[in-house]
């Protein structure tokens, strides 16, 4: 039987052979390749909101067509973004934000502090943080078009890090006109203010999303440093080309015609590193957090014990390794509820996951719960391999654990859309998916998603956990490290309690890009700005 590895090399190979009477991989640049950054996404961009949903992808979209008040640095230290000051009030309940000079949407408008407040007001609705903000918010007003306040009810030195923080959901600043969009609702006109513009008229869902530099852009005057300083532009365009099949995007890159692979699937990588105009890098140093999640509105599991029959079953390394194969660089374990090698990361309860596995004592607690052979209807994203290989060993162990899995697969665009849908799943909801999140994000409790109790305004599988909920906001109360310490403890053991998601491990995937591009930036999200051809 020819396994996965043989099979891709095989594949490699065929794809990247000359073009006389052969195949060879899509061309990627249109116009002049030296002003062209060619870049392979981990997936299909399928929506341009990064206020609506949550995927990376949007994100990333998001950070190159708008622009943020703050920014976050190298140091992880907040710095102005768009804006030019930031004051706080004595009694620390009153923040005033003052724009700095030249800023314009790309439509040629200038930008006012009006458009922040309307963005801001969309953007607390449904991020983690914003809900935060949205909580304590006594009054937002603008006092000018060039300055705003934002008065709330109790101090948080950490709202200016929330508005230019990188993980999802950006608090992407758009033209009021926009911004008043229903934040539950898609927008569909995507001006923004950001270094780069986003060509509506050339997008072609599921295979090509095409930017280009906004010329009128006038970057701050330091120098770059992650989210934050100047975001000089180097290229007059930016095509993202989707390529599902992970042998085509080698062979692209191989042969330079792409530049730039956010996820290279793992067994590429010896093929990869053999070729000397290549880079492999760990730019992401936090990684991405794997989860478990679950719809807690439907049986089963609305129930909570059925939901925690799975964790005597759940093999962490298992899961990595079908997502990011075997090299023990690219993944870590043992994983709790925050991401491995943080502060906040602890062993409180975590032999739940790392004790001997037992199938037996799962199928045992799963009878106890009353499991009553419900449909349980568990998305896959087929093109994204390492989602789709966590996916597949959960399919594998619930079935063996006893479940009745009915294994969806569709496209990852299709399951962001599919799982905001809160309906039973004979009217086209799901019961469960496996996802990441930003290592970052997931590494302390206010900006946790899955973590989040609160309900209808949770994120997608809508948890309530009064608990999880108080112990989050304690966290923001919190003084000294130790007090944190101790909240995130007693986070973890909620966790093993009520299971509003198992987490998986954290994946720590390399990205690819030929060694003429200069400027890739680690830390964070995929950038396209301050990145230049050599």
């Amino acid at each position: 039987m020819t396994d996965r590895r043989t099979l891709l090399k095989a594949t490699l190979g065929a794809t990247a052979v000359t073009r006389v009477g052969q195949i060879s991989a899509p061309a990627l640049a249109q116009g002049s390749p030296a002003r062209t950054l060619r870049f392979v996404p981990q997936g299909n961009l399928a929506s341009m909101d990064p206020i609506w949903g949550t995927s990376v992808l949007s994100r990333n979209a998001g950070l190159m067509v708008y622009d943020t008040l703050f920014g976050i640095g190298s140091d992880f230290k907040v710095q102005p973004q768009m804006a030019a000051a930031h004051e706080v009030s004595a009694d620390g309940l009153t923040h005033t934000i003052t724009l700095r000079p030249g800023l314009r949407f790309h439509d040629g408008e200038p930008v006012r502090t009006r458009d922040c407040v309307a963005s801001i007001r969309r953007w607390s609705k449904r991020d983690v943080l914003g809900q935060r903000l949205d909580a304590l918010l006594d009054e937002m007003a603008t006092v000018s078009d060039e300055r705003f306040t934002i008065r709330i009810k109790r101090p948080w030195s950490g709202l200016t890090w929330a508005l230019g923080k990188a993980g999802a959901n950006i608090c992407a600043i758009m033209p009021e006109r926009i911004a008043q969009t229903d934040p539950f609702t898609q927008i569909a006109d995507f001006t923004g203010s950001g270094p780069f513009r986003f060509l509506r008229d050339e997008w072609v869902a599921g295979s090509l999303a095409v930017f280009e530099r906004n010329a009128a852009y006038q970057p701050r005057q330091e120098a770059p440093d992650l989210l934050a300083g100047g975001k000089q532009v180097h290229f007059d365009r930016v095509n993202w080309r989707i390529m599902p099949d992970a042998a085509t995007a080698a062979a692209a890159l191989r042969n330079n015609e792409a530049d730039w692979w956010e996820t290279p699937l793992p067994d590429l990588l010896p093929i990869l590193r053999r070729n000397r105009q290549i880079a492999l890098e760990t730019i992401n140093t936090f990684g991405s957090f794997g989860v478990l999640r679950f719809n807690h509105l439907h049986p089963p599991f609305d129930n909570p014990a059925v939901r925690r029959a799975l964790f005597p079953a759940v093999d962490q390394e298992a899961f990595m390794q079908a997502a990011m194969g075997t090299e023990p660089d690219l993944y870590r374990i043992p994983s709790g509820a925050f991401t491995p090698g943080t502060p906040l990361a602890n062993d409180a309860g975590l032999e739940v996951l790392t004790a001997p596995r037992n199938i037996e004592k799962a199928k045992r607690l799963l009878r106890e719960a009353g499991y009553k052979n419900e449909r349980v209807v568990l998305l896959s994203a087929t093109d994204l391999p390492n989602l789709q290989g966590m996916t597949e060993v959960a399919a594998d162990l619930m079935r063996r654990v006893g479940f009745n899995v009915d294994l969806a697969s569709m496209d990852w665009g299709t399951q962001i859309q599919r799982r905001t849908n809160r309906g039973p799943v004979e009217q086209g909801g799901f019961s469960a998916f496996c996802t990441t999140w930003e290592g970052l994000d997931t590494s302390v409790p206010g900006s946790h998603q899955p973590l989040r109790g609160n309900g209808a305004n949770a994120w997608s599988g809508w948890p309530t956990s009064p608990r999880r909920e108080a112990l989050r906001d304690e966290w923001f109360d919190a003084t000294d490290i130790e007090t944190e310490k101790r909240i995130a403890e007693e986070l973890q053991r909620a966790v093993w309690e009520e299971a509003p998601f198992i987490p998986l491990g954290l994946q720590r995937p390399q990205q690819a890009y030929r060694r003429s591009i200069t400027g890739v930036l680690k830390g964070g999200p995929a950038l396209f700005w301050n990145v230049r051809r050599a």
